[in-house]
């Protein structure tokens, strides 16, 4: 959208802005035409009692429609127990986000979308412009440098697809935090040592005080492109998967509105905070944020545990209390497999899989 806005700043009149908003209703048609054919969680259906469907989502998600494979047996076997466990839990409303060790989960959803926001990525996104200015560009230069930002994030963020659950979460927000950090700290110490005062602002900008030129600009530059690249593979996708991944599935829905409550907030705030930040302490602004940037890797060390290749019902013993350490977990090592295990040496021998595991209603939908 930035290469389309920065093409419809040439149409004249206000066909211009008339064009850049009608594009955007292209991919939200295609969304709501495309949501009618996703399949029901197997989980909320199993919640609503509709025990059948969802073992054949279940099915048709994980199996190719085969009801009796191991992965089938042993996911629906957890999906019943802790559906058994959250039906007897004590406490309803806002209270189940903190009783009961839940707010631990509260904590981690809403605190890695803060975080997201904190490690100051949307500085170089949204004032991307203002910090090329800093590094000397200008007019449709400017622009197309900065535009080029976007096109990093959207290439990088793809090729986190291809190793998100094999790295797992916790490196890649330890990593990327404490990377984006040293770019931070780059950026501001360069703009610092060799920055010149404008008085009145960079162009007329007044929110632009300080410039580099000759090769301090080109760091600026380099390491300000290097920021978006760590983020894009690293906070910008995870911080939403993570999210995402922490909540029970009563909770889920509620869960994932206030982990985006954070991020949004303190999206709003730094809206807000940059321009004056830049206006009044220039250089430090990104010093700031290269602080948070380790907080934030401190943070994810000892309050994240791993939640890659771990079940829903796997990630509520994690959080419990007496739970492992957040650093002592890793990807894998899912009990599901185990679990696996069992129902295949069950299949082998002939018998009942259901009773051994203790539930009927999957026997009852493997003989409907």
């Amino acid at each position: 959208m930035f290469f389309v806005g920065y093409g419809c700043s040439f149409i004249a009149d206000d066909a211009s802005f008339r064009t850049a908003w009608g594009i955007q209703f292209v991919p939200a048609a295609l969304l709501m035409l495309g949501i009618p054919f996703l399949p029901r969680s197997p989980r909320w259906l199993a919640k609503v009692g509709r025990e059948e469907k969802a073992i054949e989502v279940l099915a048709r998600i994980q199996a190719h429609g085969k009801v009796d494979d191991p992965l089938v047996v042993a996911e629906w076997e957890e999906i019943t127990t802790i559906l058994a466990a959250e039906r007897e839990a004590p406490y309803s409303g806002w209270r189940r986000f903190i009783k009961n060790g839940m707010w631990r989960r509260t904590f981690a959803g809403m605190s890695v979308q803060a975080w997201q926001q904190l490690s100051g990525a949307n500085v170089m996104t949204y004032y991307v412009v203002y910090v090329f200015q800093m590094a000397h560009l200008s007019g449709n230069i400017n622009l197309i440098s900065s535009g080029i930002q976007y096109a990093l994030f959207i290439v990088f963020t793809s090729v986190v697809f291809f190793f998100i659950d094999k790295t797992g979460r916790r490196p890649l927000l330890i990593y990327g935090a404490i990377g984006m950090g040293i770019c931070q700290f780059v950026v501001g110490g360069v703009l610092g040592t060799y920055g010149t005062y404008v008085p009145g602002g960079v162009g007329g900008n007044e929110n632009v005080v300080i410039q580099v030129t000759g090769q301090p600009s080109h760091v600026v530059i380099a390491f300000s492109y290097l920021l978006i690249i760590v983020y894009a593979l690293t906070l910008a996708p995870v911080a939403w998967v993570y999210a995402a991944e922490v909540w029970s599935l009563e909770t889920r829905a509620t869960g994932m509105a206030l982990a985006s409550l954070a991020n949004w907030l303190f999206n709003f705030a730094l809206g807000l905070f940059v321009p004056p930040a830049f206006h009044n302490i220039s250089w430090k602004t990104f010093i700031i944020f290269g602080v948070l940037c380790f907080g934030a890797a401190v943070q994810a060390f000892l309050f994240y545990p791993e939640t890659a290749q771990k079940s829903l019902e796997e990630i509520e013993r994690l959080f419990s209390k007496g739970g492992p350490k957040p650093w002592k977990t890793r990807p894998g090592d899912s009990m599901l497999d185990a679990k696996i295990a069992q129902v295949e040496e069950l299949q082998q021998k002939g018998e009942p899989v259901g009773e051994k595991f203790g539930s009927t209603a999957h026997s009852e939908g493997l003989k409907g």
